[in-house]
């Protein structure tokens, strides 16, 4: 079963100055991920504003994206709603198009029971060939996966990962535990990558990958070969940077700072907004200070 990998990039969508997608600048990102610590994409997530891009779009997107990687890392489709009958139509035109691996968050505003939330995965999964990851995130969808209905999931053989972004270790934990090796956690909070790797997850689906992907992978590495204070010192380096990538709406901050980097992704779609100057001078600090302290002495 399909490893995806330890650092995967929730890829942000590149835009124009009329909002449409742009092509060219994604084909830049795409490679830029690739060459600085990215294990895996993840095209269409939250963030890269799923919820303002057309089911055209997605599919259009994830076309360009699957032709540039080109088979150099898989590329996972974000292809959950809270409309199931639709998940399973965008899976299979996903499948069609040559992704690696579908992103299911579980339905949002709906409100389902935990039967519910297993029926819609386990229904979606059962349409596709592909690898599919689980995606808890509470704090967005309004309903949480409990550990018991992803441990349940996890025996249905292409359910193979889960992003789990309750940011509850505890219940990290008892997934771990009830579910066999094949079965991969990432977490879906930067800040919590190395408390994730130390309890037995896998990796980390990330946003501040965008701009620390190789810190990301220096960190996990340290600690997965032993060198526990090494990988200390990086997560309190590299803290200060995820935590700013959430000082305002993802990926709000994100694309600011790739900006700054000289990736350039445009700006936002509505009902997101550029950041204020306040938000910009506390991001470019930030960046400096990543500069700057480009290596720990």
């Amino acid at each position: 079963m399909m490893n995806f990998g330890t650092v995967l990039t929730a890829m942000v969508t590149p835009f124009d100055p009329q909002g449409a997608v742009d092509y060219g600048k994604t084909e830049i990102l795409v490679n830029h991920l690739i060459h600085h610590g990215t294990d895996a994409l993840v095209v269409a997530g939250t963030t890269g504003e799923s919820p303002t891009l057309s089911k055209e779009e997605k599919l259009e997107l994830l076309r360009f994206v699957v032709k540039i990687v080109n088979k150099r890392i898989p590329v996972i489709a974000g292809t959950g709603s809270n409309n199931t009958h639709e998940s399973i139509e965008l899976t299979r035109k996903a499948e069609i198009i040559g992704a690696d691996g579908i992103m299911l968050v579980a339905p949002y505003y709906n409100k389902p029971s935990q039967e519910g939330l297993y029926q819609h995965f386990k229904t979606i999964a059962e349409a596709t060939n592909l690898p599919v990851m689980l995606y808890n995130i509470p704090g967005r969808t309004g309903v949480n996966v409990e550990p018991e209905t992803i441990i349940k999931l996890s025996y249905i053989d292409n359910i193979v990962s889960v992003k789990e972004a309750s940011g509850n270790l505890e219940a990290m934990t008892a997934i771990i535990r009830e579910t066999d090796d094949h079965f991969f956690l990432y977490t879906g909070d930067d800040a919590l990558t190395l408390p994730t790797i130390a309890i037995g997850g896998t990796g980390v689906v990330s946003v501040a990958s965008h701009v620390i992907g190789r810190e990301l992978q220096e960190m996990i590495a340290a600690f997965q070969t032993g060198n526990v204070q090494r990988a200390q010192e990086l997560h309190q380096y590299v803290l200060p940077i995820m935590q700013t990538m959430f000082i305002a709406p993802n990926p709000v901050p994100v694309k600011e700072a790739l900006r700054l980097q000289g990736i350039n992704t445009g700006s936002v779609r509505l009902p997101l907004v550029p950041l204020n100057k306040e938000q910009q001078q506390i991001v470019s600090q930030q960046m400096d200070m990543l500069q700057q302290q480009s290596q720990i002495g």
